[in-house]
């Protein structure tokens, strides 16, 4: 009986000596200013991953010429990501994979007059639109087209590099209407809502809702897959994979019933956010943690639509199955 026990014990030790000498030194997350990185930086913020990774950093990308950076650079572990921007990667030779879809509804047109109910409302007025040739300006191109628009007609579109840029333009008064992402959006809406902004800042309102006009447009469900994570770094161990997608899809839930502490925690790493606006955001964003397979018949639709418009944007074909993990 004492050499079964002592065996045991020495089978127990090795195991957990081997355990803790395949844990990793560090995990690094990357993501955008948007609801996407919410969950990554509530997993940083809880120590989420502890178990397997002594230290997890994130890292934000600010457009996604940055982000193509990051992942072309092998600088990052996992990142967040426009899903048509990690199909292009990939089908341009990068070793990036698609987790998941979370992200199927932030996107907003935002204006200071509140009569405007649907995108062809917008005809002939000047409007912001951020990331030329990318999200979201490619969505608002194909909901005009099937409005009976022109979108390089029948709209002024004064680009701008970020959201954040196109927040500032209502806020300063330069423009009237600019189609904005969460958390952008809330965050423009409190700006103008607060002293001292709302002295020199218009009103602005929560106009048309472009999942909503996505489903009544194209008859189909009122949700885009818009962004997920992907993985990055292919060497990682499975079960350090694994763990990420569990808490990841912990995180985002968590994100969903606490929005007011997410809030707190996400405007801490990101100081150009108030905690209130991140809070409202998620209270209005449509966050879903779905597989890329389960997803792949929305993500196809999707990328066919791409494929038809703007080929380039997805890497002038659709993914094959080594995109979508596992």
């Amino acid at each position: 009986m004492k050499i079964v026990f002592c065996s045991l014990l020495l089978l127990i030790f090795t195991t957990n000596a081997a355990y803790t000498e395949d844990k990793l030194e560090k995990l690094t997350l990357a993501g955008p200013f948007a609801a996407v990185s919410d969950p990554l930086i509530r997993m940083v913020n809880s120590g989420a991953l502890n178990d397997v990774v002594d230290k997890v950093e994130f890292k934000v990308w600010k457009n996604p010429d940055q982000m193509r950076a990051l992942v072309l650079s092998g600088d990052v572990d996992f990142i967040a990501t426009p899903t048509n921007v990690a199909a292009n990667l990939y089908n341009r030779g990068a070793d990036i994979r698609l987790l998941n879809v979370s992200i199927w509804g932030v996107l907003w047109m935002v204006s200071r007059d509140n009569s405007l109910k649907t995108l062809a409302d917008f005809k002939d007025k000047e409007i912001a639109m951020p990331f030329r040739g990318d999200m979201p300006d490619i969505i608002f191109s194909k909901l005009a087209k099937e409005s009976g628009l022109d979108p390089k007609k029948d709209f002024k579109l004064r680009y701008v590099s970020n959201p954040l840029d196109a927040m500032q333009l209502l806020i300063l008064r330069r423009v009237d209407h600019a189609l904005l992402a969460e958390p952008a959006v809330s965050m423009a809406l409190r700006k103008t809502q607060s002293y001292p902004m709302k002295i020199i800042a218009p009103d602005l309102y929560r106009s048309v809702d472009l999942q909503k006009e996505w489903g009544r447009l194209l008859k189909r469900k009122s949700s885009i897959p818009q962004a997920g994570m992907a993985l990055i770094n292919k060497k990682l161990d499975k079960h350090i994979i694994q763990r990420f997608i569990e808490e990841y899809e912990k995180a985002t839930n968590w994100c969903l019933e606490y929005p007011d502490e997410a809030g707190k925690i996400v405007a801490e790493h990101i100081e150009l956010l108030t905690p209130e606006a991140v809070s409202d955001s998620i209270k209005v964003s449509q966050f879903k943690h779905v597989s890329a397979n389960d997803a792949r018949v929305e993500l196809d639709y999707f990328f066919n639509i791409l494929l038809e418009s703007t080929p380039a944007v997805i890497g002038g074909k659709l993914p094959d199955d080594g995109f979508f993990y596992p």
